[in-house]
């Protein structure tokens, strides 16, 4: 074990005095940076029994999430990594299934991540005896209200602490300048990776990837600054279209070109897919849960492109009211999601409603991929399908006779006459009306 002694002159935080009176031990989400560090080093400071954990949610943008361990140690605190891909795969499919987007396409990978996230560690430090969590969420974004409010839930005797919120560490620690001068002083190194190629920070899980903050505050600045890290641009993808096939069964996609896989290889493999033909890549402003707006550039190749197979079986499948009833269980998984709030009651029960209407949802897709779009190619062996050739033809057939709307038709015409006799109905163009008023 590493000892570490501390000389600070700096006012101790009354909340973490309160945590090493209390004798608690408090688990530390961390990543390995900055952040981690500083925080894990200036608890221990105050006295606080600490032990560090990081979810492996299988992110793109780490070669190996061990490293996270051996970024840690010289901070003297033991870290554990908890696998979690399975459980993020298991919750991609849920999405995908409800085509949970949020704001202009976004996939939420990092709305996804908090709730596995939080959940997973939270076991796994009340299994070790912790009786605190403290995030690195900020006190102006969305993840800080996603994982008190997670923790809240799943166990409202575990306490939270958000160091970002705590003045005292604020008034310590303004920026990363004083952060470096903390570490150095306690003999602890930290290289920060030169800001010059990438110049925008990144959230990143097996679903996708947030890009945000710094130069992409700048509504002037492209979203082409991003340099895409699970695929590459539409227009750096292949000059030839790629098909490929998706099995579904009750809106699970079971294999991919004939070859059956579990959720996580599913995710895998779509990943490369898309990625590869510049599939998944969005922009958007989105409303924050606070009230603000963010502008962010994501990356979701294999939610993206799974979700276009499946809204193919579900036109098949479903009818209209189906159809309208499942756009508003959507929208609100979505914002139940962002918000933090996917273990409430609302969320569970919309959930299964929509695993409800995807039971029938069998087929097999095959769609082409292209420089980014996703078109469909064939629809076959969906033995719930609605849709009759028959039925729809414009040409002679035996399906649906024509003739037969004749009364459907009439009895339409008595509520628009009677609409038109009231004078209800006005022809205006709406903008001209007005511009007049």
């Amino acid at each position: 074990f590493l000892t570490v002694y501390f000389f600070s002159t700096m006012p101790a935080s009354d909340i973490l005095k309160q945590f090493a009176a209390d004798g608690v031990t408090v688990g530390i989400c961390v990543s390995g940076g900055l952040d981690s560090k500083t925080v894990a080093l200036r608890l221990q400071q105050d006295g606080c029994k600490v032990r560090c954990y990081t979810a492996d949610l299988g992110q793109p943008d780490e070669e190996n999430i061990d490293d996270v361990i051996t970024k840690m140690a010289p901070c003297g605190v033991e870290t554990v990594v908890v696998d979690l891909k399975d459980e993020m795969a298991e919750l991609a499919f849920e999405c995908i299934a409800c085509l949970a987007q949020y704001d202009g396409g976004y996939w939420q990978s990092t709305g996804l991540g908090r709730i596995v996230t939080a959940r997973g560690l939270l076991a796994a430090m009340k299994k070790d005896g912790c009786s605190v969590l403290s995030h690195g969420a900020t006190g102006r974004g969305n993840d800080q209200v996603r994982f008190e409010r997670y923790v809240n839930v799943l166990d409202p005797t575990f306490r939270v602490y958000a160091p970002w919120r705590d003045q005292a560490l604020l008034d310590e620690f303004p920026g990363r300048t004083q952060m470096l001068e903390f570490l150095h002083k306690h003999n602890i190194t930290h290289q920060i990776v030169s800001q010059a190629a990438k110049r925008y920070s990144t959230d990143a899980n097996i679903c996708g990837l947030s890009n945000e903050a710094e130069d992409l505050e700048s509504l002037e600045t492209p979203m082409s600054i991003v340099n895409p890290v699970m695929g590459v641009w539409p227009q750096q993808a292949p000059d030839a279209v790629e098909e490929v096939e998706f099995r579904f069964e009750k809106g699970r996609c079971v294999a991919i070109n004939g070859k059956t896989m579990t959720p996580l290889e599913v995710l895998d493999t779509a990943n490369k897919i898309g990625g590869r033909n510049g599939v998944g890549i969005s922009h958007a402003l989105e409303n924050r849960i606070l009230g603000t707006k963010s502008r962010g550039v994501y990356e979701a190749p294999g939610m993206a492109l799974l979700g276009h197979a499946i809204e193919y079986v579900y036109q098949a499948v479903l009818d209209r009211r189906a159809t309208g009833l499942f756009k508003y269980l959507s929208k609100h998984i979505s914002d139940q999601i962002y918000d933090g709030r996917y273990f409430d009651p609302s969320t569970r029960a919309a959930i299964g409603a929509v695993w409800d209407l995807a039971a029938p949802c069998i087929g097999t897709v095959k769609v082409g991929l292209y420089k980014g779009h996703v078109h469909f190619v064939s629809l076959t062996d969906v033995p719930h399908s609605i849709y009759f050739e028959e039925d729809a033809s414009m040409e002679a057939s035996s399906g649906l006779n024509p003739v037969s709307s004749q009364g459907f038709l009439e009895v339409s015409s008595v509520e628009a006459k009677a609409m038109a006799k009231s004078g209800l109905i006005d022809a205006t163009p709406v903008w001209k009306k007005r511009r007049t008023a």
